[in-house]
């Protein structure tokens, strides 16, 4: 048989994630930013992964205030589809616009491979959501955001709220419950502040609930397990990765810069062999080398 890359791109991973919800496990989604990250949390065994928007904008060099453009986002995660067949779920942020910009919004990042996006509730420019000083959009221009994206794509729709920050946690469940009414298939309460809001808001909705479990915030420190007990049942942790890898940069930087050799690092690096079978180094090198077996043999 020639030999042949993989290209494990799914045809329809909005499908897909919607059979992993309805199996009723918990799903938990690491934050990646780029495809090799992609590839590496799909070989050590994770099913559905996340693309933050927060993460992709430090990424860039910006902070997370809605600086990014839906076509550096669409091109973002067209890459990271590309590179692993896991389903990704998708930060929008508030959609890049109103409600006719979502309608776009979606129906690029679907045809970019994204399995799910998630709209959020805040004014513009948007603030991280474990941040003060955030404004809420009115419930009826948000309910119209969710309408338009259902109608615009097959993409699971996944609603945030950031509204626990600044009107409370009733305020969140009256919006949530305006959500769902509107076609939003999960739901994601933005910020929660204890296991005891946490149960509260799993306890007053009738949806499948996506809990943030974010470093540095407003939400304490929680297992997987935890959530799990409480309901939840997508726990996706956006920057963890991101932010031990910048942290793990900085060291980096800092040894080379104060004694001049990179050797006290060497335990630490992924070797070159790890690192090229995770990009399936060889199978573009028999590619390679079949087709140019071929050539000779067609030569003659």
């Amino acid at each position: 048989m020639e030999p042949i890359l993989k290209h494990t791109r799914e045809k329809y991973p909005s499908t897909i994630l919607r059979k992993n919800i309805t199996l009723k496990t918990t799903i938990v989604a690491p934050g990646v930013f780029s495809p090799v990250v992609a590839k590496l949390a799909e070989n050590i065994g994770f099913g559905v992964l996340y693309f933050s928007g927060g993460g992709f904008a430090n990424l860039l060099g910006l902070p997370d205030l809605g600086t990014t453009t839906l076509t550096e986002v669409v091109d973002a995660v067209r890459h990271i589809t590309f590179a692993t067949s896991c389903p990704l779920i998708v930060d929008a942020d508030t959609g890049f616009g109103e409600a006719v910009n979502v309608s776009r919004t979606v129906r690029e990042l679907e045809a970019a491979g994204a399995a799910a996006v998630h709209l959020e509730d805040q004014v513009m420019p948007k603030r991280c959501g474990h941040l003060d000083g955030k404004q809420l959009v009115d419930i009826d221009e948000m309910v119209k955001k969710i309408i338009v994206a259902r109608a615009s794509s097959d993409l699971v729709v996944i609603a945030r709220t950031d509204a626990r920050g600044v009107e409370g946690i009733d305020s969140a469940i009256e919006r949530a419950r305006a959500y769902i009414k509107a076609g939003a298939e999960i739901i994601f309460p933005e910020a929660l502040e204890s296991r005891e809001e946490f149960a509260e808001f799993s306890q007053k909705l009738n949806a499948p609930l996506l809990a943030n479990m974010t470093e540095f915030g407003k939400t304490p420190y929680m297992t997987v397990t935890e959530f799990r007990r409480l309901g939840y049942r997508i726990i996706i942790f956006p920057m963890t990765a991101f932010r031990t890898m910048l942290y793990a940069v900085k060291e980096t930087l800092q040894e080379l810069y104060e004694v001049g050799t990179q050797r006290n690092l060497l335990k630490k690096m992924m070797p070159r062999n790890e690192l090229y079978q995770l990009l399936d180094y060889y199978s573009y090198e028999n590619l390679d080398k079949h087709a140019t077996s071929r050539t000779l043999r067609q030569k003659k």
